[in-house]
């Protein structure tokens, strides 16, 4: 069998990994660090570490947990303190389950990829490769969700200078209540329990500062966007806007089986 020598160091590509406890990240460093063109660096899950690393290390890519921290969209708030600090860093989320809101918030939150832990490890790897080469990581369903996303109408009112008002999910809920679903038809269709639906909708309730459902929608309503009608029935119409003639090209890589 022939050797191979490792790749000087100035080739490497420098990835900062921190998953969700240390001991997975520890995993996930030892694995990677086998490929011969990473330089990985090791973060403990905590995210003023992972920003002293960033500028000390200044890594091409970072890998970071869509659940990181207690907060479920902790790993994306931290995305974007990521691109804020270091905007030439690339960014891949790690996500447990391929769910289209996870999915479409990390785009937003401005990474470049998103990888879940139920595709084959080895592609982990191309992964990183593609996206520290300016490509876009999805399966062919992850982008869907992010088209679907971008044809919604979006809730300007939601926007403040801190950032959204609204979780990702939280808005999906507030979608589904502008269409007249039911808890029942919110649950089915954003794959929660009803139960879980009342307490995103008590949650909205108090970040808006209204007491019941049609309050929402008004509030909701009274910032839809102009292309944007919903009859009288609740349920939604819409004539998608036509992109701008100047949008440049995105170089996109699908994952084989998806």
């Amino acid at each position: 069998m022939a050797y191979l020598a490792p790749l000087p160091e100035q080739d490497r590509l420098r990835v900062l990994a921190a998953d969700s406890t240390s001991m997975s990240t520890q995993l996930l460093v030892e694995a990677l660090a086998r490929e011969q063109q990473f330089d990985m660096i090791e973060c403990p899950p905590d995210r003023s570490a992972v920003l002293h690393l960033l500028k000390r290390e200044q890594p091409q890519i970072v890998l970071v947990t869509a659940r990181f921290g207690e907060d479920r969209d902790g790993g994306c708030d931290l995305v974007r303190e990521i691109r804020s600090q270091s905007p030439m860093t690339r960014v891949i989320v790690l996500l447990d389950v391929s769910e289209r809101a996870s999915v479409v918030e990390a785009f937003r939150a401005g990474a470049q990829g998103v990888f879940c832990r139920t595709e084959p490890f080895r592609l982990l790897s191309k992964c990183i490769q593609c996206v520290h080469q300016g490509q876009i990581w999805a399966s062919s369903n992850e982008l869907e969700y992010v088209l679907e996303a971008l044809a919604w109408p979006t809730f300007p009112k939601f926007q403040t200078k801190a950032g959204s008002l609204l979780s990702a999910r939280e808005t999906d809920v507030v979608r589904c209540l502008v269409e007249g679903l039911t808890n029942r038809e919110m649950a089915q269709r954003l794959k929660l329990t009803e139960h879980t639906v009342k307490n995103y909708l008590f949650r909205i309730f108090e970040k808006l500062g209204v007491s019941s459902r049609v309050e929402v929608v008004l509030y909701a309503l009274g910032q839809r966007a102009p292309h944007m009608s919903v009859p009288l029935n609740g349920r939604r119409s819409q004539t998608a806007a036509a992109p701008p003639k100047s949008a440049a090209p995105i170089s996109i890589t699908h994952k084989k089986g998806t």
